[in-house]
């Protein structure tokens, strides 16, 4: 489907992107930048890219295809690096998690070639990065969120659901807001959760014995809290307004909990806990692990 990948960003989900579609046959030349020419370098010894770009820019060029696999942070950046060799007739992705920081930025960076660019949020991840993790299967069977905007180009969103969908995702299309508002409260906040809860256990006399004690189910709560921490930087401060708001709900949540205990009123402590257990109980996943 297309001659050349250019991949800006070539850790975990940028190299996982670049093995899936060389192996389902749908680009014949990948040429890869990343930050470190060392990760550029680390990724062409796997055959993850073809060939190493010294920059951004040259990374893009000829190419009909490009995924941005960056932090959030840096977009507005990238985005400036690379206009000039963008053409009308190439398509744009990141896999941001966040997605209406990164649509103001491409509204004000690429202007008039806005419409070439389709974001994208696919629902997968590890709590490991780097390209030495790439894994050809990470997005086989996973959620991708797609948040076009009034100017994406018809063509261009089309093209982007094709590739998605043949490398085994669900795609589903949502607004960008939505999209924020949606991933402060079942990815972001649960994320918060999970590093204040290992901070402030830490924090604490014991703490460190309190570890050691810890079973199965710890484990599996504070599974998220080894995630990256730049990256979860970057999230959570352009998410900063939904996911406060999200907290704030937690909290209220929580507080409602406490005074329950507080005033030893167990049937109703224990209606509450059952209409959680009942609601974990019955849900399930639309596909596959989510780890962002």
């Amino acid at each position: 489907m297309f001659e050349q990948l250019g991949l800006i960003g070539c850790g975990l989900m940028g190299g996982s992107f670049a093995l899936a579609l060389k192996r389902a046959g749908l680009v014949k030349r990948v040429v890869g930048y990343s930050k470190s020419p060392s990760t550029t370098e680390r990724a062409r010894q796997m055959g993850v890219i073809d060939l190493e770009a010294p920059s951004a820019l040259l990374a893009v060029s000829g190419a009909d295809i490009v995924l941005l696999a960056i932090p959030v942070a840096a977009t507005e950046a990238t985005f400036k690096a690379i206009k000039h060799l963008l053409t009308p007739q190439t398509l744009v992705m990141d896999v941001g998690s966040t997605k209406r920081d990164v649509v103001d930025a491409a509204r004000r960076v690429l202007r008039e070639q806005v419409g070439s660019f389709v974001p994208a949020h696919p629902i997968t991840g590890r709590e490991v990065s780097g390209v030495e993790h790439a894994d050809a299967d990470l997005y086989m069977g996973k959620q991708v969120i797609l948040t076009p905007i009034e100017r994406t180009l018809t063509a261009h969103l089309q093209k982007a659901i094709e590739v998605w969908t043949a490398l085994g995702c669900h795609v589903q299309k949502m607004a960008p807001e939505a999209h924020d508002a949606a991933f402060a409260a079942v990815s972001h906040l649960p994320h918060l959760i999970a590093f204040a809860l290992m901070n402030g256990i830490t924090g604490q006399a014991g703490g460190q014995e309190y570890l050691s004690l810890a079973g199965p189910g710890f484990r599996d709560f504070t599974r998220i809290a080894a995630s990256d921490p730049h990256m979860w930087r970057d999230i959570m401060v352009a998410n900063r307004e939904e996911l406060l708001a999200q907290s704030q709900i937690f909290q209220r949540s929580l507080q409602a909990m406490e005074a329950l205990i507080a005033s030893g009123n167990a049937d109703a402590l224990e209606q509450q806990i059952g209409q959680a257990s009942q609601t974990r109980a019955h849900w399930r996943m639309t596909s596959g692990k989510s780890g962002k």
